[in-house]
């Protein structure tokens, strides 16, 4: 991760090309630490994942925090701000889960690892 070189899937970078060609703002949720921005950013821009509209990423208060339940609070978030969740695309069970849902979820495989 802090070498700026994971692939993109070709799955996910279809998708989410065809998202945002739609007019969709795109919100990037991930568990990783807020201390990989840098390397993590430089990745999706080299890879092509250009047009979102936000990364969020753990910052220290939410290392400890289960996956689903830090996810589930950042959607929680962009809600409260006044946006709708149309949909959720991951690749672990665990972005899926948890409130609020939004209107249509998409897991899609993940050759590279798997987190149960």
């Amino acid at each position: 991760m802090e070498e700026s070189k994971a692939p993109a899937l070709d799955h996910t970078f279809k998708l989410f090309h065809d998202i945002k060609d739609r007019g969709m703002k795109i919100f990037l949720v991930s568990s990783r630490k807020e201390t990989l921005r840098s390397p993590t950013v430089d990745n999706l821009i080299n890879v092509g994942y250009h047009g979102w509209s936000r990364l969020f990423l753990r910052g220290f208060e939410d290392e400890y925090m289960h996956v689903e339940q830090y996810k589930s609070q950042v959607r929680k978030t962009l809600m409260d701000q006044g946006y709708r969740i149309w949909g959720i695309v991951g690749d672990q069970w665990s972005s899926l889960k948890g409130l609020p849902e939004a209107k249509r979820t998409f897991k899609l495989p993940n050759s590279i690892y798997y987190m149960s």
